[in-house]
């Protein structure tokens, strides 16, 4: 072990141990049966600057609704503009945030207002590219929905089009931002668990709405929808309001469970690693269940080789998402070493620690079995198996932080720490997981180029 590492061991060691003897002291959560400690997270509250910004909504759905309404909660924005192409969004856009909302079905009618400084990109994947690419020429701030693209042939333009507008541009995978993620990051770094070996994550849901079934209004029709711009670069087809409602489920417009979900782990594992990305890439699963005629995997499996490099050595990942999980709603993401592993959720960590045991070739262990019977090998007192810390109560969550940072972004002129070239380096394996499925074959990748690799 090198002079740095061990200090850092040290380091944390000793923070540790300082740590885990003051929560000994307090006397409820850790005496009440449960053998963790539990450690209290807390990010001071920052004081919101005066100045307004004035944001736009751009795909008023389900999560574009969601992040308005996370985002105007956030001190000094304002929601003053929506746009939608089934016009059922836009009255309730209105009923919702007030008669004086602009709405309109065409963006670019967003993007020539001068009086809007941001807009949220939360259309079907097909669209994220190209509105992201035009409102950021336009000189607007974005914040994308994930996964950044949809093809990973469009992440270039993205990366180029924030790098020459110099605009603050932030992809939505809202776990970067929680206080889960900067203390997972935190620990690892001080050496937790140790070196880090293998990582997984799991994303589990067992309902229609969880595998995208959703709604489809009763007046849904070619009348109400702009089904020909909701096409965009496609061939024509027949209007569908399944594929319009239920976008995910097929292959022209989403990104299937990989592109919905995966990337919210790949975001979470590369901010806490700091690592650039795995070059190797392989899938499998299957449609086991929702047979409603969608063209995407309900259930899959992905598993990803990560390179040695000057920040982490090399690990193994592996992912799961299942659609028919019959246990419970559930997700985490874990990291496991050599001394530990790390639970990692958006709003607590849960650090358990392994005894380590020599090499059964050690040398020394002969000398210890025959030091004779005046030999004593005294135990010591060591901290807790596992510790839980988690965010204090009241803690605002990840959406509001992930908003939060990207706003102040903006007000500081500072790059966001899920920008362009973060969001396409989270997006493309989760893509080419996708690849992988359909192809059938392992799939290269070269992550710091961001190139196919043969």
């Amino acid at each position: 072990m090198s002079q740095n590492k061990s200090h850092s061991r040290r380091s944390f060691l000793s923070k540790f141990s300082k740590s885990v003897a003051a929560a000994a002291l307090l006397p409820a959560a850790a005496n009440a049966g449960d053998k963790a400690s539990f450690i209290e997270l807390f990010r001071k509250k920052k004081i919101s600057a005066n100045d307004h910004i004035q944001i736009a909504l751009i795909g008023a759905g389900g999560m574009g609704t969601a992040d308005a309404n996370t985002a105007i909660t956030v001190p000094g924005i304002k929601l003053i503009a929506a746009c939608d192409l089934y016009d059922g969004r836009l009255v309730t856009a209105k009923e919702k945030y007030g008669n004086t909302i602009f709405t309109t079905k065409d963006y670019q009618e967003i993007l020539n207002r001068k009086d809007i400084d941001a807009v949220i990109v939360a259309t079907p994947d097909h669209w994220h590219k190209d509105i992201s690419v035009a409102a950021m020429n336009a000189g607007k701030h974005v914040y994308c929905e994930k996964p950044m693209v949809h093809d990973i042939t469009e992440g270039a333009a993205v990366v180029e089009a924030q790098k020459r507008n110099k605009v603050v541009f932030q992809v939505g995978s809202q776990g970067m931002s929680s206080l889960g993620n900067e203390k997972a990051k935190e620990l690892l770094a001080a050496g937790a668990i140790g070196k880090l070996n293998y990582a997984e994550g799991f994303w589990a849901r067992n309902s229609p709405f969880g595998a995208w079934q959703y709604d489809i209004p009763a007046d849904a029709s070619d009348k109400t929808v702009d089904w020909k711009t909701f096409q965009h670069h496609l061939p024509d087809r027949p209007f569908d309001a399944k594929r319009f409602f239920r976008w995910r489920c097929f292959r022209d417009y989403g990104t299937g469970v990989s592109g919905d979900l995966f990337v919210h782990l790949f975001s979470s594992l590369h901010f806490i690693t700091n690592s650039a990305g795995p070059d190797k890439i392989m899938a499998t699963g299957g449609l086991r269940y929702w047979k409603d005629g969608r063209e995407v995997p309900d259930i899959l499996l992905g598993m990803f080789d990560y390179p040695d490099t000057a920040v982490h050595p090399a690990f193994n990942l592996s992912l799961r998402v299942n659609f028919v999980d019959g246990t419970a709603d559930n997700t985490y993401l874990r990291l496991v070493g050599n001394e530990g592993s790390l639970n990692v959720e958006w709003d607590k960590v849960t650090l358990t620690k392994n005894k380590s045991y020599a090499a059964v070739d050690d040398p020394l262990l002969k000398t210890k079995s025959n030091s004779g019977p005046s030999s004593y090998e005294r135990k010591k007192i060591v901290p807790p198996d596992s510790t839980i810390f988690k965010a204090e109560e009241g803690y605002a969550g990840a959406h509001y932080d992930h908003f939060d940072h990207f706003f102040n972004c903006i007000r500081n002129g500072a790059i966001s720490k899920e920008d362009a070239l973060f969001g396409y380096r989270a997006a493309a394996p989760a893509l080419l997981c996708n690849d992988s499925y359909f192809k059938g074959g392992t799939i290269k990748w070269d992550p710091i180029n961001l190139i196919l690799k043969s």
